[in-house]
């Protein structure tokens, strides 16, 4: 958005930029589960998601989610016994790395759940020049309209917006990335918590077994020579 009057500075963010921050939770089929929206854009993403409601139900235990169930996130997330992130130290094992690769192929999903967002709603092609709270006010709008469309509208995402996969199993990437010039960013890199629990770790150990033995595909070995 464009830079707000007398706090500017609360909002100037990491690609130096003025912003508020969207954070959702993403379903397998492209529709938004959760949003928290209007933190600043100086916040770290990490940062906003620990002082979000989700957080606090997921760390009391309040959805009742299906045991074995994680959330799949990036680097800027803490590592925890519901949300796997990859490994990021140097020097990564064979397994480790087709680990990232699958986190990475699941991780597709909310992408292009943003990038659908963006190509749809123009409003997001430049800086939207409203005070803060309004601009939260149209990112609601937009995902609660994002969500109707994707349940109630087959031509929504259209072919080729999203990304998809050839016959070699190879990523073909929606059209969405090329055409997206401002709107929505990335999520940083910036990490809440580089200090995982015993728990988390092991969480994340016995999913990078199950993908490099009972749970691996035939292409995996490949993605990642």
């Amino acid at each position: 958005m464009k830079a707000p009057p007398r706090c500017a500075s609360d909002y100037f963010n990491y690609k130096k930029d003025h912003s508020i921050i969207l954070l959702a939770l993403v379903d397998h089929d492209y529709c938004f589960t959760y949003v928290d929206i209007g933190a600043k854009g100086r916040a770290s993403d990490g940062g906003v998601f620990a002082n979000s409601s989700l957080f606090e139900a997921l760390e009391h235990n309040l959805l009742e989610i299906p045991q074995d169930a994680v959330i799949v996130g990036d680097d800027a997330f803490p590592l925890k016994p519901y949300l796997l992130k990859p490994y990021s130290k140097r020097n990564l094992t064979l397994e480790e790395k087709i680990f990232n690769y699958r986190l990475s192929r699941a991780r597709r999903i909310s992408e292009n759940a943003f990038g659908i967002l963006v190509s749809k709603f123009q409003i997001f092609k430049k800086p939207i020049d409203l005070k803060p709270f309004k601009v939260d006010k149209i990112v609601m709008a937009t995902c609660s309209l994002h969500n109707w469309l994707r349940k109630t509208n087959n031509a929504y995402v259209n072919p080729g917006l999203v990304d998809d996969e050839d016959l070699n199993n190879l990523h073909v990437p929606g059209s969405w990335r090329s055409a997206q010039s401002g709107g929505l960013l990335p999520i940083s890199e910036r990490s809440h918590n580089r200090n995982p629990s015993r728990v988390a770790s092991q969480k994340r150990d016995q999913f990078c077994s199950y993908f490099n033995e009972e749970g691996a595909v035939p292409w995996q070995w490949k993605m990642i020579e």
